[in-house]
């Protein structure tokens, strides 16, 4: 590895961090928007039943009587150990809640992801072969709609029409409330009923899982298509591709093997913004099929206000996406070397 990757790679990460810090300082000040002085504050910690000695303990565990500086450095330094203090409504600590639905909301994304670029790419294949016809107008009509459509609008669709009207699939849940879990070994449900042998166990989680996972996939699969439809066309007016058809490839086998395998190539840094989209998207489709992922534990934590656990999820969702920037910038840096000469 050259010294320019090192340093482009160090520089990446530097920005990350800083791009954290400022995340973190602007979510903890909106909220103390929301309640400006110690004793709302406090009452977001415990809860709206808490007597005003209450209130005034609280705020003074936890320094909310500080100036808000103070208060903001030692919540980074918190952040920073892993402690997003303790949630009022479960007495836990938010990041035992958050290690609960976090791998939950993984078990959606990662599938998500993979399908959305499979469909990216089929589609943008399909469009490329066929540009300025009438499939290629209906695939990227299909993209733009789909794009454009907000999660929840697509998720709401597949589930009356799947799970309401042809009952192919359930409509809401994370799995069959009569089956007993397995036992814990991994902090993944799906993993641990594989490596238990639970086979009805995993069959129900599975069941569950299609339709928030094609929903999410649906979401995002229309920017994996635009980006390979335009690679593709790139890569069809270049000599190798014509000097393919000349040695009398057929044109199919041209577009799906020689095209399409160098058009992918600039899909690899995509794929982890994707998974950042992703885990975004996830959070309202999780709640419209009562998914008990991070959705559900963010939507359950601005229901009863409760500060830590907002402050500690909205936190968690952030660095996923700053953690998948990064990854494409290094990806794409790594993968050409003109973004590193340009830095």
């Amino acid at each position: 590895m050259s010294i320019n990757i090192v340093f482009f790679i160090i520089r990446r990460i530097i920005n990350a961090f800083i791009t954290l810090i400022l995340l973190i300082i602007l979510v903890f000040i909106m909220i103390h928007i929301i309640a400006p002085n110690p004793l709302a504050l406090a009452r977001l910690y415990t809860g709206p039943h808490a007597t005003y000695t209450e209130l005034e303990q609280v705020a003074k565990q936890y320094g909310l009587d500080q100036p808000l500086y103070i208060q903001i450095i030692n919540y980074i330094i918190n952040v920073l150990h892993g402690n997003f203090g303790i949630d009022p409504t479960y007495k836990v600590p938010v990041i035992t809640l958050i290690g609960k639905y976090l791998p939950r909301t993984l078990e959606l994304v990662i599938p998500a992801t993979i399908l959305s670029v499979v469909i990216g790419l089929f589609t943008g294949a399909i469009a490329a072969s066929n540009r300025n016809k009438p499939l290629d107008y209906l695939v990227r009509g299909v993209y733009l709609v789909t794009w454009a459509s907000p999660p929840f609008l697509i998720a709401v669709i597949l589930q009356l029409v799947i799970a309401y009207y042809l009952r192919l699939l359930p409509p809401t849940g994370t799995v069959n409330p009569v089956l007993t879990p397995p036992k814990s070994i991994t902090p993944f449900p799906l993993l641990n009923a594989m490596l238990a042998g639970d086979w009805p166990y995993f069959s129900s989680l599975v069941h569950h899982m299609v339709l928030p996972v094609i929903a999410i996939a649906l979401v995002s699969f229309g920017i994996v298509t635009r980006i390979a439809r335009a690679s593709m066309l790139d890569y069809m007016e270049s000599d190798f591709a014509k000097l393919s058809l000349m040695k009398g490839l057929s044109r199919r086998r041209v577009v799906y093997g020689v095209v399409l395998r160098n058009a992918s190539i600039p899909l690899v840094t995509l794929i982890a913004l994707l998974f950042g989209y992703s885990v975004a998207g996830a959070v309202v489709i999780e709640d419209i099929f009562q998914y008990h992922g991070m959705g559900y534990f963010i939507t359950q934590a601005i229901e009863s206000l409760d500060y830590t656990s907002i402050l500690g999820t909205t936190i968690i969702v952030g660095i996923a996406i700053i953690i998948a920037n990064l990854i494409a910038d290094i990806l794409y840096g790594v993968l050409d070397p003109r973004v590193r000469i340009v830095e």
